[in-house]
């Protein structure tokens, strides 16, 4: 619920170190470049964003899609020169004796100035285009695409501008204000229709594979996953290319390196080695993520192994079901498809003439070469490396699109389907609910199913009415516009403010005697009787810790609630990053993977709108809806399970206590951990605890 920083901040420091806008990049001017040596992205998109600034609306959109043409344009380039002078010089095999060597490193030196020939025309000195990692780092999060969407706003360009917002949203589905663009795109512009500028087209075609695989049209299926692998492959061989590029190397400067000639020839090709063999985990990964599509290729083969059975290419669907087998030589479900495929052919044809793929089977031993050098390094050379684990068997088909072993199973009209669901891994602990609620005037109102989810409370009277209006006025004396949210006032929705205060600093405004001391302890307290009574509920056997505590206060602002589609809060999971498109929540960063339950007490009910709901993973089918007031409380897991939001406050202000929580120690809150301390203090002074101290006997 805290907003995230903005993701191009540093970039503002990189203006001050390139060179002056270019007159191309100005109104009225043409990007250069044009026929020359290529210019360098980096400097097109300071441009770009120097002319955003500077209110060039026309100028930014023509310099920050230059720069996106200039990053395409260098990496074609890049790989048309390599893959050149890989055909034109081939690297000798080194010969016996003294100067035997001399074969194998002259081709190197040929091949290296074969390179350097080919590409200088066309990008100039290398040194033009090794861009700082701040700006590598915002072009893999599609950052451009952000200030392009805002550009072609201004120049009333819509259909352009939803397209730049959906190639951003793609790379950054917890950008909560882009998702509530591309809604309005929807409405305003009609446009449904959405390109992604950056989409990988073997991941698409993937996509659309299974998407038609799924209603059972197998042909189209195979037309689609035949064309994802081979675009895999052909992205594979890029891949491993672009990995002969410069390296970075974490443990020392490479101008300051005094190794020998075999130490550091390992030393770099030991990098380079490291990224050809991770290309699995990058063609898996969609763009932005972290985390790959577990066991992508060999799915590939999974699906087409039964789309050919039921199109009736049996010699197909044995291949694909080898090809399959190459990676998970002892998936019982597929060992058992190729056994009945195999009988299928029977009589026709040897089933044993039909073999794998040969590039699966290249692919794969090229990969377990790899990884055995790699292995080689870290014993012999001291390399760092632990073999990641590629072909994870969690991902898989999760449908009933095995085939029985036996011809006696068979109904009249052909094989049965048997459920054959791949293992899915464990949750992390046990999941239960129904503990205590430890203090007698707490009252229950809905459990997780009666709120249809999972690990899911509602309860009310968690503070009284006198407490809510003494929270109430410490929140009127403690808290600042934007405070939590990175000092930006409306960081969900232009059409509310937002006001927020940590405990501690409550804590120190009533040590100053800004604040009543009494009703500043009392944030503190109430906090810890909603720790106590979410650990217990939810019967965890461990510690419950706080992650993050916060007052927050949204107030509707005047003249902007007319025609409001947007949320005060869009829906959001807290601890990984919710992907409505896809089905998934993203347990990666930027999101506070480490939260692992929330909690929301409400401190009044006189405003409109506002309420909190919860949603099913599309973001959009609404489960529960729940209507704040005084002491009442939400509480639920933190996970995917939960995806929750907030209507739009139309009238008055809506204050609450936001609480996350963790079960990681090493995540706990620092303020907590000095507001703790300070407590501690103000008792040792005998400064007095407020009422909601908590006491035993107020316990069940």
């Amino acid at each position: 619920m805290a907003s995230g920083s903005r993701p191009w901040g540093a970039l503002l420091l990189l203006l001050l170190l390139l060179p002056p806008v270019p007159a191309a990049c100005r109104a009225g001017g043409g990007c250069a470049g044009e026929g020359g040596p290529l210019e360098p992205f980096d400097a097109l998109y300071a441009s770009g964003v120097e002319a955003y600034y500077g209110g060039d609306f026309a100028g930014a959109a023509r310099c920050l899609e230059r720069a996106l043409r200039s990053r395409r344009e260098l990496r074609a380039a890049r790989l048309r020169c390599r893959r050149r002078c890989r055909g034109q010089v081939r690297l000798a095999a080194p010969g016996p004796g003294a100067g035997g060597d001399l074969p194998f490193f002259g081709s190197v030196l040929r091949r290296a100035g074969c390179v350097r020939r080919c590409e200088e025309p066309r990008l100039g000195a290398a040194s033009r285009h090794r861009a700082a990692e701040e700006v590598r780092a915002d072009f893999q999060r599609r950052v451009p695409y952000s200030y392009l969407q805002r550009a072609y706003i201004q120049l009333n360009k819509l259909d352009e501008a939803a397209n730049a917002a959906h190639t951003f949203f793609m790379a950054n589905p917890e950008h909560m204000e882009i998702q509530q663009d591309i809604e309005n795109y929807k409405t305003t512009a009609g446009k449904v229709s959405l390109i992604d500028r950056e989409a990988k087209q073997h991941m698409e075609d993937y996509s659309a594979g299974v998407r038609h695989y799924d209603k059972e049209e197998y042909e189209l299926a195979i037309d689609f996953l035949e064309r994802a692998l081979k675009g895999y492959y052909s992205e594979d061989e890029d891949c491993q290319i672009m990995c002969e590029g410069p390296q970075r190397f974490e443990e020392h400067e490479y101008l300051e390196y005094k190794a020998g000639l075999y130490e550091a020839i390992a030393d770099h090709y030991m990098q380079v080695l490291a990224c050809k063999h991770d290309c699995v985990r990058e063609l898996a990964t969609r763009s932005g993520r972290i985390s790959p599509i577990e066991n992508f290729l060999p799915l590939h083969y999974d699906y087409l192994q039964f789309a050919y059975y039921r199109v009736g290419d049996y010699v197909k669907a044995l291949e694909c079901a080898k090809s399959y087998l190459l990676f998970h030589p002892d998936d019982e479900d597929v060992l058992e498809n190729a056994g009945y495929y195999e009988g299928l052919l029977e009589g026709t044809m040897d089933p044993d003439t039909i073999k794998p793929r040969k590039e699966a089977k290249m692919l794969l031993r090229r990969h377990k070469l790899e990884s055995h050098l790699l292995q080689v390094a870290a014993a012999g050379l001291g390399y760092t490396y632990t073999e990641p684990n590629y072909w994870n068997r969690y991902g898989a088909r999760q449908d009933e699109h095995s085939v029985p072993s036996s011809i006696s199973s068979e109904p009249e009209d052909g094989p049965r389907l048997s459920l054959a669901k791949k293992p899915m891994p464990k949750p992390d602990r046990e999941l239960k609910e129904g503990g205590p609620l430890l203090y007698s005037d707490v009252k229950f109102v809905y459990n997780s199913q009666q709120l249809n989810g999972t690990q899911r409370v509602l309860l009310d009277n968690v503070i009284s009415e006198e407490q809510c209006r003494e929270l109430h006025r410490v929140a009127s004396g403690i808290m600042l516009a934007g405070d939590g949210y990175r000092g930006k006032t409306s960081p969900h929705t232009p059409n509310e403010r937002f006001e927020g205060a940590t405990v501690l600093k409550a804590l120190k405004y009533g040590y100053e005697g800004r604040v009543p001391l009494k009703s500043a302890r009392l944030f503190y307290d109430i906090s810890e009787k909603a720790r106590r009574i979410v650990e217990s509920y939810f019967m965890l056997n461990s510690t419950l810790y706080f992650s993050y505590t916060h007052l927050v206060c949204r107030t509707a602002l005047s003249g902007q609630q007319e025609r409001r589609n947007d949320l005060s809060h869009p829906i959001h999971a807290d601890n990984c990053l919710l992907d409505p498109e896809a089905n998934e929540c993203w347990k990666e960063p930027p999101a506070y993977t480490f939260r692992d339950y929330s909690a929301l007490l409400y401190m009044n009910a006189d405003f409109e709108g506002g309420e909190f709901i919860f949603t099913e993973m599309d973001a959009k089918t609404v489960t529960a809806s729940i209507k704040p007031k005084c002491g009442r409380m939400i509480s639920f897991s933190s996970g995917g399970e939960n995806p929750h939001g907030v209507k739009a406050v139309t009238k008055g202000q809506r204050c609450a206590v936001a609480l996350w929580f963790t079960l990681d120690p090493l995540y706990r809150e620092l303020e907590r951990i000095q507001a703790d301390e300070v407590i501690a203090m103000l008792d040792q002074e005998h400064l007095g605890p407020s009422e909601m101290n908590i006491n035993p006997k107020d316990e069940l």
